[in-house]
């Protein structure tokens, strides 16, 4: 889309001949001259939205990778912890509504579960797309927004699920509706 709202593509579509319906079959020079212009919109110059960040070669060709250290809040715990937060969304979300019941408890854990498992997605986001050699404060920045945006949406539902009428009891209103 964006490459039909350049500048230089709409000149030359303006600038190309226009080309009468006929009844008569088309001359080979009127098919080349709408592929000229039909090809236009399929090609487009290569423009990097941001300049590459600043390169350096850490060692020489020959050095190993370096291996991280292991840690147990990182790697396969971390992705089992992930895992088991998105397994127990399913039992959580369906049993308010198969009770037919809203306990205050069960509430605030859907509340909990919902946002641990939005929390830790987004983290998982900003590990993966905001490395910390390329933009070590980029990814400090990102980090402590997520946990800032976490605290607020923590705050938010706790006083939706004090003040007004919870989650599920929320969404059985707006299904009835």
């Amino acid at each position: 889309m964006a490459s039909i709202a350049r500048s230089s593509l709409l000149r030359q579509v303006a600038s190309a001949p226009k080309v009468a319906v006929a009844t008569k079959p088309a001359s080979q020079n009127s098919i080349i001259a709408n592929a000229a212009r039909a090809s236009a919109f399929h090609t487009t110059a290569r423009r990097d939205l941001l300049p590459p960040l600043p390169q350096k070669v850490v060692g020489t060709v020959n050095d190993a990778a370096p291996v991280p250290t292991p840690s147990p809040s990182h790697g396969s715990y971390h992705w089992t912890f992930d895992r088991l937060v998105a397994a127990s969304l399913i039992p959580i979300t369906v049993v308010p509504f198969a009770a037919g019941s809203v306990h205050p408890v069960l509430d605030a854990t859907l509340c909990a579960t919902i946002l641990i498992h939005s929390h830790t997605g987004f983290q998982n986001i900003i590990v993966d797309y905001v490395p910390t050699y390329r933009t070590p404060r980029a990814r400090k920045a990102f980090i402590w927004g997520l946990n800032a945006a976490t605290a607020v949406v923590g705050l938010a539902l706790y006083q939706y699920e004090t003040n007004d009428v919870g989650l599920t009891e929320t969404i059985k209103r707006i299904w009835k509706a």
